[in-house]
């Protein structure tokens, strides 16, 4: 703000994520503030998804005609053959991302618990690190699950490579996500994946199964949906492998080229 001011330059503002994705219906004030007063003094506004675009509207009151939408894209590259990790002997569960509230990791065990039931020799990870990390852990003895599910930490672009080419599903239960890129990283590496029907890459991806963050039944029943039918499972991986290779950095960089061309030229 301050630099738009001081040169009188146009101000875009590009929105990854807000204070209620990360809080909920709890957010910090002061964080919102901040957000409302930049978006208000933004000339365009660029959000990752339709969910952050509707939120930025609804929630801050942002003129909706000053908002636009350019969605995330995924860097196409090979999963590294080498340094795999041995089989686990059954079927791998993934989740892979922060460990907090907005990714909705307690859904995740609590569909564990039940696909369980069914499938007894299934093994679950949790890949990823937040503030959570320690109630999940807890959340999962309490279910007796503990040795059902694998709790790795943090992991670098490597270890992630050797998780994907374990893992026989991905799991992204998010509760409030503005794009979510590991689902796209997942289907690049021949990874199926379920997805929260509440998250921005549910816009751009078709070939995923999508389920309410909150619905663990639903959750559960997909899992085991990709664990038994090998068709359902070959075509989805086939399917959003070529998907992915449609939804590009180059293509959001050229919408946003054009965002601010149409900006210049109109100053």
């Amino acid at each position: 703000m301050e630099a738009k001011r001081v040169s009188g330059k146009t101000l875009v503002v590009h929105v990854h994520a807000t204070e209620f994705d990360r809080g909920g219906d709890h957010i910090n004030s002061e964080i919102f503030d901040i957000e409302r007063k930049g978006m208000d003094a933004a000339d365009r506004v660029i959000a990752v998804s339709r969910l952050t675009r509707d939120i930025i509207v609804s929630r801050y009151q942002i003129e909706e005609s000053k908002v636009e939408v350019v969605h995330n894209g995924v860097m196409v590259k090979q999963v590294r053959a080498k340094d795999m990790l041995p089989s686990v002997g059954g079927p791998v569960v993934t989740f892979l991302g922060r460990i907090t509230h907005q990714k909705g990791p307690v859904y995740f065990i609590d569909a564990a618990q039940k696909v369980l039931q069914k499938f007894p020799q299934v093994h679950f990870v949790m890949a990823g690190s937040g503030d959570l990390l320690p109630a999940m852990i807890e959340h999962a003895a309490e279910l007796k699950l503990s040795s059902h599910i694998h709790f790795t930490g943090f992991l670098n672009s490597a270890k992630v490579d050797q998780v994907w080419a374990i893992s026989n599903v991905y799991v992204m239960p998010s509760v409030s996500e503005p794009f979510g890129l590991t689902p796209l990283e997942a289907m690049m590496a021949g990874v199926p994946v379920i997805i929260s029907k509440q998250s921005g890459v549910s816009e751009v991806v078709n070939h995923a199964i999508k389920v309410d963050f909150w619905d663990t039944e639903a959750l559960a029943s997909a899992i085991c949906d990709l664990l038994t039918y090998n068709s359902l499972k070959n075509t989805i991986k086939k399917e959003s492998g070529e998907e992915c290779k449609r939804i590009t950095w180059d293509r959001a960089a050229k919408k946003i080229n054009t965002i601010y061309h149409e900006l210049t030229n109109s100053d």
